[in-house]
């Protein structure tokens, strides 16, 4: 079933914003929001909620993400989302949470898991055009969504 929510992104059409992007604070909770309105509304296109990426803000931020979901779901904007995981959310410093942005924002590829590394080694070849450099994992979506 899919919901009509006013600040839902056609996903088939355009990118979520980049995980750089903050908001509430955190890194990668925008994108996050822009992928779960899309979910609800049915216009996710090649997008999936609660990725890998999703799931390290949830589990730093405490957001259970079908609560999560549920909030977006009432069709509320960025400000009342932001204002919802400061209040549901694990109570962070100012500097606990600047220092686990960077830790994302600066993390290169060869500081990942394993796993991750070897899925990212085919994806980068496939989705990152010749002669553009990563040099950190937030670099592959900006350049495969043409943000870079």
């Amino acid at each position: 079933m899919t919901t009509t929510l006013t600040h839902s992104l056609d996903l088939s059409q355009t990118y979520p914003r980049s995980p750089r992007a903050k908001l509430g604070g955190f890194v990668t909770a925008a994108r996050t929001l822009d992928k779960c309105r899309a979910v609800i509304a049915g216009t996710e296109g090649e997008y999936h909620y609660n990725c890998p990426l999703d799931q390290i803000f949830f589990e730093f931020s405490g957001i259970d993400p079908e609560a999560f979901k549920a909030f977006v779901a009432t069709d509320a904007d960025d400000a009342s989302v932001a204002n919802w995981i400061k209040e549901n959310g694990k109570s962070h410093s100012q500097e606990e949470i600047i220092l686990w942005n960077n830790s994302l924002r600066y993390k290169r590829i060869s500081e990942m898991p394993a796993k991750l590394q070897v899925f990212l080694e085919d994806y980068i070849d496939e989705v990152v055009p010749a002669g553009k450099i990563v040099y950190y994992w937030f670099d592959v979506y900006d350049i495969e969504e043409e943000r870079i």
